[in-house]
C-alpha cells in the first residue's frame, strides 16, 4: 500500500505543481485588472470633476479658448461665446436621437468677422425635417452671437460598430469635423477653428433645431469593476490555499 501511494503522490505532484503554477499565473493577472481599474476609477472621478467645473463656468471668449486648445488640446465642454453669420447652406446632418426621436444634428458653419469658420451644433432636428426647406424660420440671417459649449474634435472613427459617414447624403454617423467641412461648400481657404461648439438651449426661430442637445452622461462602473476582479482573485486564492491543503490531509 505504501509503494502505490508513493507512486500515486509521484505523478500527482507534477500536476499540482502546473495547477499552482496557472492559477498564480491567473491571480497576478486578475489583481492587475483589479489595479487598472482603481487607477481608471481616479481618472474617470478627475476628468467628471474637470466637466463639472467648466459647465458651471462663465463663458469665454473665442481667442480665449483656442489658446487654451493650443496648450493643452483639450477644451472639452468649455463655455463660450462667438459672434457670426451663419452659412446655412453648409448644414451637415449628425445622425442622433433625441428625447426618444431619431434624427439629426444640425451643424452649420459660422464664419467668424475676420473670416475663419468654426462648426457651430445648432441643435436636433426631426427626422423628415431634415431638409432646411421644410423649417425656413430656423435659417437665421445676419449676425447672431453663440453661446455653447466647446467640444474637441475626434482623433478618427470611435468605433468599427459605427456606419461610415454617408458624405453624398449628407448623413455623417461619427463627427469627421475636417470631412464635414471640405464637404460643406466652404470658401477656398477658409480657416477652420481646431473645434466644434454645441449651441445652448436659446431657442431658435420657429422652435428648430432644439439646441442645448449636449449629453453630459459619462458612466463611473470603474469601483464595480475592481471589487469584481479583487473578488475573483480572492476566490481563486482560497481555491489554491484549499488545494495546497488537501494532499496534507489525505496524508
Amino acid at each position: 500500500m505504501s509503494e502505490t501511494a508513493d507512486l500515486v503522490a509521484g505523478r500527482s505532484r507534477p500536476r499540482l505543481a502546473l495547477l499552482l503554477g496557472l492559477g498564480l499565473v491567473l491571480f497576478v493577472i486578475l489583481t492587475g485588472l483589479g489595479t487598472w481599474q482603481v487607477q481608471r476609477l481616479h481618472w474617470k472621478e478627475d476628468l467628471l470633476a474637470t466637466i463639472d467645473k467648466r459647465t458651471h463656468s462663465a463663458p469665454l471668449a473665442l481667442a480665449d479658448v483656442e489658446k487654451e486648445f493650443a496648450a493643452s488640446h483639450d477644451v472639452d465642454y468649455t463655455p463660450v461665446t462667438v459672434t457670426g453669420t451663419f452659412l446655412h447652406q453648409g448644414e451637415r446632418h449628425f445622425f442622433s436621437t433625441w428625447q426618444g426621436d431619431s434624427g439629426f444634428n444640425v451643424y452649420t458653419p459660422l464664419q467668424l468677422e475676420d473670416g475663419r469658420v468654426v462648426l457651430v451644433n445648432r441643435g436636433f432636428v426631426p427626422y423628415d425635417l431634415k431638409d432646411p426647406a421644410k423649417r425656413p424660420q430656423g435659417e437665421v440671417a445676419g449676425k447672431v452671437t453663440v453661446t455653447g459649449l466647446a467640444r474637441n474634435p475626434l482623433p478618427g472613427k470611435p468605433s468599427m460598430m459605427l456606419p461610415d459617414n454617408d458624405v453624398a447624403k449628407n448623413i455623417f454617423y461619427w463627427k469627421d469635423r475636417d470631412v464635414m467641412a471640405a464637404s460643406a461648400g466652404l470658401p477656398a481657404g477658409v480657416v477652420l477653428v481646431p473645434f466644434f461648439i454645441d449651441a445652448d438651449k436659446t431657442p431658435n426661430p420657429g422652435g428648430l433645431p432644439v439646441g442645448g442637445v449636449t449629453i453630459i452622461d459619462l458612466p463611473n462602473n470603474h469601483l464595480q469593476y475592481a471589487v469584481t476582479w479583487y473578488g475573483l482573485a480572492a476566490a481563486l486564492a482560497v481555491v489554491l490555499i484549499l488545494r495546497l491543503c488537501r494532499p496534507a490531509k489525505e496524508a
